[in-house]
């Protein structure tokens, strides 16, 4: 297999919650390969300029897109704000999300219905309008970003898990769907890996042991060691892959 399988000039990808961690590991791989790249965000604008500014200087186009993924509309402004800056896309990362631990029996409602718009609803309403473009080219990647909760559920954590498996099953159903269409559609199921979101967890030495001895590999992951399986996914070395999950965990699924 050559490199050019994995070359991605021409295509356009948006990548939802890419200003920071796996998002923006999986945006810069994306536009390392040629792909131009719309950097969703809802806060912290400073980090996703600094995320745009470094995927543009390997020679592609990049956009800053605005959206809180939880409220109403927010899939339809945040479609029309990719396609009107790189003119429609051909890749489309569903990897924002939102977890909100607490043991179960003090879930709120609110609590349920943030983490069910944000990490299902509005994959699903970025999809309705995404995937019609990918059908009429005759070419599409989906990836979605699941857990390794998909497998191996926090206690603390049972709405964001089972949302996770939730997002996997819409894989399923639409890669079967799609795939005469030349639209791939998957799942990369990251570990624990450091980010913002579990630097504070991993921060004192007996909870960064615990964590260690339930991964086999015996170490961390970084967002980078998601971007490879990203990009094969997402180009045209994946093309006779749909449907899947690909655990990117250690080996702690196993």
């Amino acid at each position: 297999m050559t490199t050019e399988r994995f070359n991605l000039h021409g295509r356009r990808a948006l990548v939802t919650g890419s200003s920071r961690g796996i998002g923006r590991a999986i945006a810069l791989a994306l536009a390392k390969a040629g792909a131009d790249v719309a950097i969703h965000y809802t806060a912290k604008p400073e980090a996703a300029d600094e995320t745009a500014r470094q995927a543009a200087a390997f020679g592609i186009r990049s956009s800053l897109v605005l959206g809180d993924l939880s409220a109403d509309g927010a899939a339809k402004s945040i479609y029309d704000q990719a396609t009107t800056a790189l003119g429609g896309f051909d890749i489309l990362v569903l990897n924002a999300s939102v977890q909100i631990p607490k043991p179960w029996l003090k879930i709120t409602r609110d609590d349920i219905e943030r983490q069910f718009a944000v990490n299902y609803r509005s994959s699903l309403e970025l999809l309705q309008l995404a995937v019609p473009g990918m059908i009429d080219r005759q070419w599409g990647r989906i990836l979605s970003i699941g857990s390794v909760q998909e497998k191996k559920p926090n206690p603390e954590m049972l709405v964001y898990s089972s949302l996770k498996n939730a997002q996997s099953g819409m894989v399923l159903s639409l890669a079967k769907q799609l795939a005469p269409c030349g639209v791939t559609v998957n799942n990369l199921a990251p570990g624990v890996i450091e980010t913002d979101r579990n630097r504070d967890r991993l921060s004192a030495p007996e909870d960064n042991a615990r964590v260690l001895s339930w991964i086999p590999a015996g170490a961390i992951g970084q967002p980078e060691d998601c971007a490879g399986a990203a990009l094969l996914l997402c180009s045209e070395a994946g093309r006779y892959i749909t449907g899947q999950s690909l655990f990117v965990d250690g080996g702690m699924s196993l």
